[in-house]
This record gives structure tokens, C-alpha cells and sequence, in this order.
């Protein structure tokens, strides 16, 4: 099973080869399916490791587990070998993080590829109303278009390849510092630290550029619409006009400095896109 998992990036994955304590093997052919498991062949065997469905298309269904752990389940072409039960416990951060965001006013959504049972114990500890279990890339990727039909600005964090999709896809994405290389190559932008309270911070602060973008363009308009006439009539001289040009550009400068005050040494790292209306949080 670790030999297997030895190049994935998936945390289960991760978890799996870090248990080893013997030495890996050789495997030929590997194939990884997105939100599935792996495939290879090991001494002329074939064998695959993922989700209960993925071994189950060989014929034999694991049994249905009764618990809250996520299972990984080890098959060759004659049947299920093993079972592989991990534990997955939230970041301390996440419940506090989390009711940060209820209380912005945002609408929280998890989307998770393991068992109901597990995403809605998970959900339920973080304090999320809405969960989605047992999603495929593709079931997230869709769930997020219909949001987006629906006219629901949708802003997406994950960390692992099977999120990439849908980070490619949402109006903002943000990857973790800790994901996989492709869910942050598919992000706007990268959450260099791990804690997931620099996300409502960084939401606060760009609510706060967009007030100070607005206050500013409000004052140039402002002044501009009495300057320029009382110019063009030749009521104000030109040094009058220098003076209050530089005051304006002043007055501008000193308040968008407003927005330095309180930052964080470390947080969100990247471009192109500020945070709005609704977050789904996906995980593998």
C-alpha cells in the first residue's frame, strides 16, 4: 500500500507511507485516478488502493464501514486485502475561522470526496449547516457551476489535486501553502501561512480597499468637479491650483496608508481577485 502512494501528494496518501517502516517496492505501471485511488502492478499483480468504489469495480465491495474514520482500502483483482482506517482531525484554528466567516455574512459550503458520514462529522465539528459527501472532481466542479448559475459569487479554498478544477473554475480560489503544487498552479492566490484565520482577515481587508478605493475616487471627483471650473474661469491661479492638487494627492496617499495599520507579517500571498459573498471549502 506505501509503495503504492510513494509519489502521491494526497494527504491520506502522505499518512499511508509515513506509517511504513518497512522498505517500498516497485511498482510498474502506476496510474492515479482523480478522486479514486492508485493502480499498479507489483511482482505481475494488479492491485489498487482508494475508495471503497474504485476497488469495488473489480467485483468485491469492501464492507460498509460504521464509524467516522476515512477508509482506504487495499484490492488486487481477486479481492479485497485490506482496509486502512485514518483519523482526520480539523486544524485548532478551523471552528474559529469558520464562525469568523458566518459572521461576515458568508454562506459556508464543504464539499469532501469521503463518505457522508465522515464530511458531516467534520462539518458538524467546524460548525458548517451545509455538507456535501462522497463528490467526485467532477460533482464539485458541477455543484460549484450551479451556485455560479444561480448568480452566487463563489470562493473557493482546497489544497489537493482532485480541488483543482473547481479552483481553476471559481470566481476566487485560494490554495493552501501546504497543498499540492496543482491546486496552487490553479488558484488565484496561495495562503502562504497554514492558519485558516488569515482568511476572514484577508476578506476584512480587502472590504476595507474596496471602501478606501471608493472614498478616494469620490474625493477626486469631488475635487476635480469644483477645481476645474474655478479654473477654466480664472478664479483660481496657478499656484492655487499646484497647492491643492498636491494636497489632494496627499489626502489620498494618507488614507489608503489606513490600510497598512493592523496587517498580519504573514497571510495570503497572489493577485488578481478580492474575496465576496460565499466560500465552499473542499476537501480530498
Amino acid at each position: 500500500a506505501a509503495s503504492l502512494e510513494r509519489d502521491s501528494e494526497h494527504p491520506l496518501a502522505r499518512a499511508l507511507s509515513e506509517a511504513c517502516a518497512g522498505s517500498l517496492v516497485a511498482v510498474a505501471a502506476p496510474r492515479s485516478v482523480p478522486g479514486q485511488g492508485v493502480e499498479g502492478i507489483v511482482d505481475g499483480r494488479r492491485y489498487r488502493l482508494g475508495s471503497d468504489r474504485f476497488v469495488a469495480e473489480w467485483g468485491t465491495a469492501p464492507p460498509e464501514p460504521d464509524d467516522t474514520t476515512s477508509w482506504v482500502w487495499l484490492a488486487d483483482e481477486a479481492g479485497v486485502l485490506a482496509g486502512f482506517a485514518i483519523g482526520d482531525r480539523p486544524r485548532a484554528e478551523a471552528a474559529a475561522a469558520m464562525q469568523a466567516l458566518r459572521e461576515m455574512g458568508l454562506q459556508l459550503v464543504m464539499l469532501s470526496g469521503d463518505r457522508e458520514a465522515v464530511a458531516a462529522a467534520v462539518a458538524s465539528e467546524l460548525g458548517i449547516d451545509e455538507v456535501h459527501g462522497r463528490l467526485s472532481p467532477d460533482a464539485k466542479l458541477e455543484y460549484v457551476r450551479r451556485l455560479q448559475a444561480a448568480g452566487a459569487v463563489v470562493a473557493m479554498v482546497g489544497d489537493g489535486i482532485n480541488d483543482a478544477p473547481v479552483l481553476a473554475a471559481a470566481q476566487v480560489s485560494i490554495a493552501m501553502g501546504a497543498g499540492t503544487q496543482l491546486a496552487q498552479a490553479s488558484a488565484d492566490m496561495v495562503l502562504l501561512s497554514d492558519d485558516l484565520r488569515r482568511l476572514p482577515e484577508g476578506i476584512r481587508k480587502a472590504r476595507q480597499a474596496l471602501t478606501v478605493i471608493r472614498q478616494n475616487l469620490g474625493w477626486a471627483l469631488l475635487y476635480n468637479g469644483v477645481a476645474l471650473p474655478l479654473a477654466a474661469v480664472g478664479l483660481v491661479a496657478p499656484w492655487m491650483a499646484a497647492l491643492g492638487m498636491s494636497f489632494s494627492s496627499l489626502l489620498v496617499v494618507l488614507n489608503a496608508l489606513r490600510l497598512s495599520e493592523g496587517s498580519p507579517r504573514s497571510g495570503a500571498g497572489g493577485n488578481k481577485k478580492g474575496l465576496q459573498s460565499s466560500v465552499a471549502t473542499g476537501t480530498a
